[in-house]
């Protein structure tokens, strides 16, 4: 595993971290899959685990609590996420500050993220979402503040909206905001655009979310491709969506290398890009932390490869399905 510097913190983070979506609701079997692993993560050098109290209402964080405890002598470096008051996703011009992250609301979560930890602090907490209409609000800016000096937390961070890489950065110029999370890809990747400079500029932190495009880059989407009543999954790949994106992945299937893989091809393409301190995949099952673990190899991407893959660029805005 090979580690990066993360911004201003000055964590060394691993360059593949661990997405804890996903284990949110399961059931006590799952559970047990889920520790292996989150362990086996641990044995092959991840030490970053992102996760969010609304992620089975703290069910999520106590797993990485359990994993803290089963792990004394390792530095593991935790993120969690404040969900917004009035619980929807993601934020909205018109939803007002005070529905959304007023002080109390603020600290109440904090709080209940650190008693499903069993942590006195959390290296990173998140806002789960964020409009920049409330980045000059000095009630919030004053909160995170006051959780840094009383060793709550140690570093604060913004989940930015989905194709909306520029709704934050009004937020980072407060100076307050010491890492963000965002949607970088193959296909997104807009960020580069005005976002990734400024946090250069500033030395803020990056964390890559869904880096397979919420699984159109592990190459295991088609157009035929249908989820299990109730996966989130059938709500964001509606036919517009599905159809579009296997169409792009079977552009893409003609570029990987004869000894790799969609997925392999994806997380590569991510490193090549070094604003990046961490990638947070999902990893469910231990065949996945294997594979997404033996990236960060220090063999880089071919650069004609890089090259051809830039050009699969696009573009998107946010419609009443992609959230």
């Amino acid at each position: 595993m090979k580690y990066r510097r993360f911004g201003r913190t000055n964590w060394q983070l691993s360059e593949i971290g661990y997405g804890m979506w996903g284990m949110g609701g399961w059931k006590e079997s799952d559970d047990i899959q889920s520790m292996e692993s989150l362990s086996l993560a641990v044995e092959k050098g991840v030490n970053f685990f992102d996760t969010a109290w609304g992620y089975g209402e703290g069910h999520s964080e106590r797993l990485l609590g359990k994993l803290l405890k089963n792990c004394p002598n390792k530095k593991l470096y935790t993120a969690s996420k404040i969900p917004p008051k009035n619980f929807k996703w993601p934020a909205k011009p018109h939803y007002t500050f005070a529905e959304s992250y007023p002080e109390e609301h603020i600290r109440d979560y904090t709080e209940k993220t650190l008693r499903n930890l069993d942590q006195e602090q959390i290296d990173l907490m998140q806002f789960h979402t964020w409009d920049d209409g409330w980045a000059t609000n000095e009630e919030w800016q004053r909160t995170v503040e006051n959780l840094k000096k009383e060793g709550k937390i140690a570093a604060m961070g913004i989940s930015m909206n989905r194709w909306e890489p520029e709704n934050g950065i009004k937020a980072l110029e407060t100076g307050v905001i010491d890492a963000i999370q965002v949607i970088y890809n193959i296909f997104d990747q807009a960020p580069e655009d005005h976002l990734f400079p400024f946090c250069e500029s500033n030395d803020i932190a990056v964390i890559a979310r869904v880096p397979f495009d919420e699984g159109t880059l592990t190459g295991n989407i088609t157009r035929e491709t249908t989820f299990p009543e109730g996966d989130w999954r059938g709500t964001y790949f509606v036919p517009e969506n599905l159809n579009a994106s296997a169409d792009r992945a079977d552009l893409l299937r003609p570029l990987i290398p004869a000894d790799s893989d969609m997925a392999r091809m994806a997380l590569k393409f991510i490193l090549e890009n070094k604003t990046i301190g961490t990638i947070i995949p999902g990893m469910r099952k231990q065949r996945n932390v294997l594979a997404n673990t033996s990236t960060s190899d220090g063999i880089p991407l071919d650069s004609e490869l890089y090259a051809q893959l830039r050009t699969h660029r696009w573009d998107r805005k946010p419609t009443t399905w992609s959230q």
